[in-house]
């Protein structure tokens, strides 16, 4: 068991935790809990670490004990755990995940893509609560600029609650080439904007569609929104002048799968 906090694995954690430039030169990144761990791949899994107070309830536990015994782990003191945490109140589970690899071209190949293309968006709980909802609504793939926050923060990889290991995603250098890659696909892309007139509940959605989402304080650049094939409104009552990036995303996502719902275009992610 490990009781230091010196040990030069417990110290590799917490830098992988803190850094994202350690996570990118690992090619890793880091699951806390129970939840996170039971759907991680197995075969993706590079190290498990469980603490001695959770250490027996988790082999008594059919399905996470069954993988620990797979996987194999490592067990460490509760003060070690604590500080190879990200949490608050830690669940004594954490795993070392092989980062996956996507691509556009792969994200393209799929019938009639639901897409969405997220610019410089910088919280890591909207970052994840759209992993999150994308795979709900059955999105094929979420496509971010470079300037976007690391999809491995340990925030955002909670805020997912497991849908980091089923969305495919892939961050790009050139938006304008690659919104020239989404028109040759024929997927239209459709932005919300000030000067839309169509409300967004007026809009099918069925062909390949990519909904554009911009920085939270900013919103999407002039260049970005030139880019859109559509522009689209979401009515607003009172003095409420925009939505949240994740909430906006969400309400676009959810009338694509209501309208696509029925039509035979599903949920068609890269497996």
């Amino acid at each position: 068991m490990i009781t230091s906090s010196s040990n030069p694995k417990v110290k590799q954690v917490v830098q992988w935790q803190e850094k994202a430039k350690e996570r990118r030169s690992a090619g890793i990144f880091l699951a806390e809990g129970w939840k996170m761990y039971e759907e991680a791949p197995a075969g993706e899994i590079c190290q498990v670490y469980v603490s001695e107070q959770a250490l027996e309830k988790a082999l008594a536990h059919p399905g996470i004990g069954r993988k620990l015994r797979e996987t194999g782990y490592e067990t460490v003191s509760g003060e070690v755990f604590r500080k190879m945490s990200d949490t608050q109140a830690p669940q004594g589970l954490l795993c070392v995940v092989r980062q996956p690899r996507y691509s556009l071209e792969d994200m393209l190949r799929v019938a009639c893509p639901l897409l969405v293309v997220l610019e410089n968006l910088q919280d890591p709980g909207n970052l994840g609560t759209i992993l999150r909802t994308g795979e709900g609504a059955g999105v094929t793939g979420i496509i971010m600029t470079g300037q976007t926050a690391d999809i491995f923060n340990p925030k955002v990889i909670r805020s997912t609650m497991g849908s980091i290991y089923r969305v495919p995603f892939v961050y790009v250098e050139d938006m304008a080439e690659t919104m020239g890659k989404l028109h040759e696909a024929h997927v239209t892309a459709y932005a919300a904007h000030l000067e839309g007139k169509r409300e967004y509940d007026t809009f099918s959605f069925r062909e390949g569609t990519a909904f554009l989402i911009g920085n939270e304080g900013q919103g999407l650049s002039r260049e970005l929104a030139s880019l859109a094939d559509t522009y689209l409104k979401i009515p607003m009552e009172g003095q409420v002048e925009s939505l949240n990036a994740a909430v906006a995303a969400s309400l676009l996502l959810y009338e694509a799968h209501r309208n696509r719902k029925g039509k035979g275009l599903g949920s068609n992610q890269i497996r």
